[in-house]
């Protein structure tokens, strides 16, 4: 009964929110918004915040969408949006680039576009939000007994005498930085093998192998409760994540922004970043009035008033370098850390980051088809033969 009730309360409320006013698509004042940041908390703070600066927006339910993959689909079939934001670099390059239909961007520069740096697709998109994956490891008795660790690239880690965690999925946001961070020592663009030599597949098969995968929290959880000695996680929650370490452990992890019992691995080649962005579509049934409106709104969010307080609110690191500025008397150290994402692969007159979104596709197919990330830990599968691979095959979706 208890359910029922539920469940009739929350019919009750969806048609309210569906059926008001200022959520009919009939109103043509709603800026209809289509991002992967849409968690509930995202969704309302940034609805109620909109509001009182005289914006009147809708955002798809996370309910609904789930993943940056599932954001552009649903745009992109759909055909009535006039924001997109969140995402990453290699979903952005995809719409820049043309590759779906029936998204495209309108040409626009906000008032803080110089602020961003590097995170821009000039005249199309502009950063709000970056992060990184990082590499830690446990100083204490659980861990490296104070032994610095520091590698030349993060594939250092198959041989760094460590447990250490992996991921147990081919697919996800927080896998697949990894899986840029860990290939990019092994960027080759005349190998048939999606553009990575072998070797660093047989090195990504190796980190699987003999990674521990538990199940638990992206990594942060076996690392906290020193199960392994290193893990992986992403930046815009670690500190978060270590203040509450206590709650589920009994040898947690201490020292927030200063740690005492853990710690950063030292990699040369730094940390792949990935970026949220800002654009607005392209929609020929807008008034000229509503386009300006949108662009008002694109303006106000990605601005450096907007983005403090959204980076106070939900933890997050600003790519507007004012907004930094009001945030943090101190940059995290975290996010100091070199970009190996802006680095130019050789031989060829690409940054990392663009490489990647060229590959992503037969990266994902490779893994996908060999069976990396097997979940079941207990039946690990056959290495692949190596030398006897046809690597055009396996580039190519097994659907």
């Amino acid at each position: 009964m208890k359910n029922i009730i539920i469940l009739f309360f929350s019919i009750v409320f969806l048609l309210f929110y569906i059926l008001s006013p200022d959520n009919t698509d009939n109103n043509k004042n709603v800026i209809k918004i289509y991002s992967n940041t849409n968690s509930t908390e995202n969704t309302i703070w940034l609805v109620n915040t909109a509001k009182k600066a005289g914006f009147n927006i809708k955002i798809d339910d996370q309910t609904v969408l789930r993943g940056d993959a599932a954001v552009v689909q649903a745009a992109n079939e759909n055909r009535d949006g006039d924001i997109i934001f969140g995402l990453n670099e290699t979903r952005w390059s995809h719409i820049v680039n043309g590759s779906y239909p029936n998204l495209s961007l309108l040409d626009w520069k906000p008032t803080w576009a110089n602020k961003v740096g590097n995170y821009l697709y000039d005249n199309k998109a502009y950063g709000l939000v970056v992060q990184n994956i990082l590499m830690l490891y446990r100083t204490d008795e659980l861990g490296t007994n104070g032994k610095k660790l520091s590698f030349e690239h993060w594939a250092d880690i198959v041989n760094c005498g460590y447990k250490w965690y992996r991921q147990g999925k081919v697919g996800g946001t927080t896998n697949s930085n990894i899986n840029n961070a860990m290939l990019f020592p092994f960027a080759n663009p005349d190998s048939k093998a999606g553009g990575i030599a072998v070797e660093g597949w047989k090195t990504l098969w190796k980190y699987c192998y003999n990674g521990i995968y538990t199940k638990d929290s992206y990594g942060f959880d076996p690392l906290n409760k020193g199960k392994v000695q290193v893990s992986t996680y992403y930046s815009s929650s670690l500190y978060g994540k270590i203040d509450n370490a206590a709650h589920n452990s009994d040898n947690p992890l201490r020292g927030t922004s200063k740690p005492i019992n853990w710690n950063l691995v030292d990699i040369k080649d730094g940390s792949y970043y990935v970026a949220e962005y800002i654009g607005i579509l392209d929609r020929k049934d807008r008034t000229k009035e509503e386009t300006e409106n949108v662009k008002a709104f694109a303006e106000w969010f990605g601005s450096a008033q907007t983005q403090a307080e959204f980076a106070e609110e939900f933890d997050t690191y600003p790519c507007n370098i004012d907004a930094v500025d009001m945030v943090y008397d101190e940059k995290p150290q975290i996010y100091l850390l070199k970009n190996c994402a802006f680095e130019i692969v050789p031989n060829t007159n690409m940054k990392y980051s663009e490489y990647v979104a060229k590959h992503n596709k037969e990266w994902t197919n490779i893994m996908t088809n060999l069976g990396f990330y097997w979940s079941d830990t207990k039946k690990p599968p056959q290495e692949p033969d190596w030398d006897n691979l046809d690597w055009d095959l396996l580039c190519q979706s097994g659907n």
